[in-house]
């Protein structure tokens, strides 16, 4: 977030990547003290879609963080992993400290890739490691930030791998916390994991089970089967829920207005969305964004 370029769109921000000038690209560790000595509150408070990586955990203080319109609590030893393309908002630093870790797509190996779903848009944003989790942890990350504050110690090629390699372990050790003790674990069967990559290939050209049972080989009945027990919804429920958090994306994010959003959403016209909008949201399109942009619960 830091030295970064913000783009505004109206009071909102499109915030690419840039890395500190001196740095390895693809990477920069910074305290969140230092977020906030440099970056004004109200710019962090204002919905944000990166096209980055956040890995965030705090040492001090308590956090609550907005991710895709869903509130979060972060405590000391928890971590929150924001991923490119998801709606941030930043609450108050005043009283918080800890590390943050921003990363870019591209910066890790296909390996590290694979093996910590970081592609994965379904992955849970906040963690709750064991103790002897929050202790390796805490370990990755601080040789992590080590190495990125010794820049000139190495041959930047050599800085740079080695900065990759530790990000490496500390993206893969996130990626892999286990269960906690009595959650809920909801049955990923390969069919649900068909429909949901399916979905979110094509949520913006069909809300139609039957295209999709269709498509891929199942009757609408398994789907729904399927997604009941690995989302805890049923198969319609699941691609609305996906075609709201987009057009939610977009309302808090951008300026296109409502008849653009409809179009790309697949509707056929700006009322017949704002009805579907208001069916499953309560509240008008522009209601939505009016409530976002002010800072209220929407």
């Amino acid at each position: 977030m830091v030295k970064k370029r913000h783009i505004r769109v109206g009071r909102l921000l499109d915030v690419p990547f840039s890395a500190p000038v001196g740095t390895p690209t693809g990477v920069e560790v910074l305290r969140l003290s230092e977020l906030r000595n440099r970056v004004s509150g109200d710019v962090l408070s204002t919905p944000q879609r990166p096209d980055f990586h956040h890995l965030l955990t705090l040492t001090e203080g308590s956090l609550r963080q907005t991710v895709d319109f869903a509130t979060y609590i972060l405590e000391p030893r928890s971590w929150l992993w924001i991923r490119p393309g998801q709606v941030n908002q930043w609450g108050d630093l005043a009283h918080v400290d800890g590390s943050l870790v921003l990363f870019q797509q591209g910066f890790l190996s296909p390996a590290t890739v694979a093996g910590a779903r970081i592609d994965d848009p379904h992955a849970p944003v906040l963690h709750h490691p064991s103790p002897g989790d929050v202790a390796a942890l805490r370990l990755a990350t601080d040789h992590l930030t080590e190495e990125f504050d010794a820049f000139g110690r190495l041959p930047i090629e050599i800085h740079t791998a080695t900065l990759r390699h530790l990000l490496s372990v500390l993206v893969l050790r996130l990626a892999c916390l286990p269960t906690p003790a009595g959650a809920p674990v909801a049955e990923i069967s390969p069919t649900f994991m068909i429909f949901r990559d399916a979905v979110e290939a094509h949520f913006t050209h069909t809300r139609r089970v039957e295209d999709y049972a269709r498509e891929l080989g199942y009757s609408p009945r398994t789907l729904s089967r399927a997604t009941l027990a690995g989302a805890g919804l049923g198969a319609k429920d699941y691609i609305d829920r996906r075609v709201v958090l987009e057009a939610k994306r977009l309302l808090a994010h951008s300026e296109q207005t409502a008849t653009r959003i409809a179009d790309h959403l697949g509707f056929a016209s700006a009322t017949h969305f704002s009805k579907y909008f208001h069916q499953r949201t309560g509240q008008t399109p522009i209601t939505f964004r009016n409530a976002i942009r002010g800072h209220t619960e929407p």
